[in-house]
């Protein structure tokens, strides 16, 4: 299947081949050793993860089915329909790393954690 960049959501997609840097940080590990609060992406999804809060950003990495993400803060952005509603919350997952809302599983329709400066 293709990406739908409106909906954030590819299930056969590379990342954008950029050399790693210092914000390829795995959000999975980086939540667990923060102490953070870790959310589902919705299942089903592998979530392109953006440099800023929106689709006309570069794309970092794809998350994989089944993963769970730290939130570090939220900033508004783009809104994008996705299975949890539509939001323009982005959600700050790593240094330079952002995924719509509308794909993690807060339990909230607002934002959970500090808002990004």
């Amino acid at each position: 299947m293709a990406m739908d960049e409106e909906n954030e959501v590819t299930t056969a997609e590379a990342v954008d081949g950029a050399a790693p840097g210092p914000e390829d940080v795995d959000p999975v590990a980086l939540a667990a050793e923060d102490g953070v609060t870790r959310y589902p992406i919705a299942p089903g999804y592998r979530v392109n993860v953006r440099r800023g809060p929106g689709t006309k950003y570069g794309i970092v990495r794809t998350l994989p089915y089944g993963v769970k993400v730290g939130i570090y803060c939220q900033k508004a952005g783009e809104s994008v329909k996705g299975p949890y509603g539509t939001s323009n919350i982005w959600d700050n997952i790593a240094n330079g790393q952002f995924v719509a809302d509308a794909y993690v599983h807060t339990g909230s329709d607002g934002y959970i954690a500090p808002r990004c400066d």
